[in-house]
């Protein structure tokens, strides 16, 4: 049997963790917010279908994501380390995202649609090979529930910056090609490609190794799917903390599709996403050392609940940008930064302690890459899904699609959907996650209990 690493991590250690959310964040934000946008309104593909295919391609990533897992934990006993697949995917993630970017222009909407699902499908295989182990490291680095937060603290300290980096960098490197808008995007996805390998590989070296174990034999694909549907039974930690965690990553998802068209329609500003962006990252980017404090302080659930209910607060102030709209959205845009930088850290630092409490209520046996699995599964759907609810808002309320370099103008109904999207859906899933929240009930004791 394993056990986590020592207590205390070094700076090194809590460095190359860290950096890994170049390549995380980075992935989650950049195709989050531009990719329906490119399909709608680049490569004239009908706004449903443009969700269709990131909610394809997204599909694909949960169905794979608990067999990822089964097979990083077999790959830990086996080898003694989950690294190998982590360099795995940060080689080939960047080429694929670059793919997606690389419709040749004259491509009919049929045809690019099909080059970028295929393109992006690949890119979300390539992004669970590294994301699922990554996320079950911090259980195998250390025992302690104080250097869990740490850890993962500067994990979101990294993790915003690549936000703000890719969110607001991404749009202003496509937008130095005004006059061919499929080369600005190619421009963006490479220089993208760099970034994300360079995190990425670097973050593989902090995996643990240690001495390999026995190797049972291989479980089927069911095996891995049934392991998965296990670990959510037997854990109710586990059970209400991935509820919660999806419902906001929805309400996330959602405001990240929806920001390209907010900056476009509502600001009238297609380059508006950067400051939106900005408006949104710093705040969070100062935040996250005072979001570990509160929970050293009040303990990690109640500090959640708290960056939860701000987020809230946030998003129905947003509402009345559909009567009144204007530059005063970055105000309460960027008071939910300051809430999105406890709603990454906590619950991402409360996830390892599910897993110890796990490990100790199953004598030891480590489940790391199954709960990582699962988790990476629904935090994809959640996003996934944000970026579908956005394409049904669009088609149900009539926005046009076009090709680059063509100018439309929206009917009302379809500008204010935008809104309603940006503001109210996000507040109600929010509100909805609170409820799913009260449930989690593991506390610090019962962690000390465990690591004693």
């Amino acid at each position: 049997m394993d056990s986590p690493g020592s207590s205390a991590l070094t700076r090194s250690q809590v460095a190359r963790y860290a950096i890994g959310s170049l390549g995380t964040g980075g992935f989650a934000t950049l195709p989050g917010l531009v990719l329906v946008y490119y399909l709608t309104d680049s490569l004239g593909v009908t706004a449903l279908a443009a969700g269709a295919i990131v909610t394809a391609a997204k599909a694909w990533d949960v169905l794979i994501d608990p067999v990822i897992g089964g097979l990083s934990d077999r790959s830990y006993a086996q080898a003694g380390s989950r690294r190998r697949f982590m360099i795995l995917g940060g080689i080939g993630l960047p080429i694929a995202f670059v793919l997606t970017f690389a419709v040749p222009g004259g491509l009919g909407p049929v045809t690019s649609g099909v080059w970028v699902l295929i393109a992006f499908m690949l890119a979300a295989t390539c992004f669970s090979l590294f994301q699922v182990p990554y996320i079950a490291l911090p259980a195998e680095l250390t025992d302690s529930y104080h250097e869990r937060t740490r850890l993962l603290t500067w994990r979101v300290v990294v993790l915003t910056t690549a936000i703000l980096l890719f969110g607001a960098g991404g749009p202003e490197l496509r937008g130095l090609f005004p006059d061919d808008p499929l080369r600005g995007y190619l421009v963006m996805a490479l220089v993208a490609g760099v970034v994300l390998a360079v995190g990425m590989l670097v973050s593989a070296s902090v995996a643990p190794q240690r001495p390999p174990l026995p190797v049972v034999a291989g479980m089927s694909i069911g095996a891995h799917y049934r392991a998965g549907i296990r670990v959510l039974r037997e854990s109710q930690p586990f059970r209400a903390l991935l509820s919660a965690f999806m419902l906001q990553g929805l309400a996330t998802g959602l405001m990240l599709a929806s920001a390209q068209y907010v900056a476009r329609w509502i600001l009238q500003d297609e380059g508006a996403v950067t400051p939106l962006f900005a408006s949104l990252i710093a705040p969070a980017l100062l935040m996250a050392p005072v979001w570990k404090g509160i929970a050293d302080r009040v303990g990690k659930e109640r500090a959640f609940r708290m960056a939860s209910l701000i987020f809230l607060l946030s998003t129905l102030a947003l509402v009345v940008m559909i009567w009144v709209p204007g530059w005063w959205i970055l105000a309460p845009v960027a008071l939910a930064g300051a809430a999105y930088a406890g709603m990454q850290t906590l619950p991402m630092a409360m996830l390892p302690d599910v897993i110890a409490h796990d490990r100790s209520a199953h004598s030891g046996t480590n489940r790391s890459g199954v709960f990582s699995g699962v988790w990476t599964a629904g935090e994809t759907t959640g996003m996934a899904l944000g970026a579908a609810v956005l394409s049904v808002v669009l088609a149900t309320t009539g926005y046009l699609e076009s090709t680059a370099g063509v100018a439309m103008d929206q009917p009302a109904a379809a500008v204010d959907g935008i809104a309603v999207a940006f503001s109210i859906l996000p507040a109600a899933l929010m509100a909805l996650s609170l409820v799913v929240l009260a449930r989690y009930r593991l506390r610090e004791r019962d962690i000390a209990g465990t690591a004693a």
